[in-house]
């Protein structure tokens, strides 16, 4: 998978999407940081889901994002997203291939190197590691260490996407120690002192 090291964001969608959110959504990709957006709805139903989603497809294909979906081959399907993040506990990537086919598929290792290299072995697009930082947007159960993070790089030949309470004070700790993309959420739909495109304009 071929990506940009100035697009190093991978953007994760606030939990509930109020009307000015679209509009603060074109404002930040404008910026040319974002290589993916994950849409991560929990309480909305499948057909909310497709609406909303519909809207967020047109506006990432504008801007060359890959757009990807939480948890859900079949929404990923219904919608024809770039492609699915799956948490250890929901579907197998094998089971996700058979579903989507030759779509981007990424799973969260948390802090296990075990974990990193099944991953691996079943041919994940991308991992994503972490928490590396408490969240206000997650509750943290696997802490990950930059110690954790050099031994994952030295193994993965796949990008690595950071989780975790990343923000402008800690981002740049991973990017160099070679994380190819940070997941972000809070930092740009909850700051209380920054807009949303603000907050993404300070990650250089």
């Amino acid at each position: 998978m071929k990506f940009s090291k100035k697009k190093f964001v991978y953007l994760i969608s606030p939990l509930k999407i109020k009307r000015s959110f679209y509009s603060d959504l074109i404002s930040v990709l404008k910026q040319k940081k974002v290589s993916f957006f994950q849409l991560r709805l929990k309480k909305e139903n499948f057909k909310e889901k497709l609406i909303i989603g519909r809207k967020i497809k047109k506006i990432c294909k504008r801007f060359g994002v890959k757009f990807l979906i939480n948890d859900d081959v079949y929404l990923t399907k219904k919608l024809n997203a770039d492609g699915c993040h799956l948490g250890q506990k929901d579907m197998s990537i094998f089971e996700a291939r058979k579903f989507i086919g030759n779509k981007i598929i990424g799973i969260t290792c948390h802090n296990s190197i075990r974990l990193v290299k099944i991953a691996l072995k079943n041919e994940a697009t991308y991992i994503a590691l972490g928490a590396f930082n408490s969240s206000d947007t997650k509750k943290v159960k696997f802490k990950a260490s930059i110690n954790f993070l050099k031994k994952a790089r030295k193994i993965s030949k796949s990008p690595i996407v950071t989780i975790g309470g990343i923000n402008f004070n800690n981002y740049k700790k991973l990017l160099l120690n070679k994380a190819n993309f940070l997941a972000i959420s809070g930092y740009i739909w909850n700051n209380k002192k920054l807009k949303p495109v603000e907050a993404i304009k300070k990650l250089k």
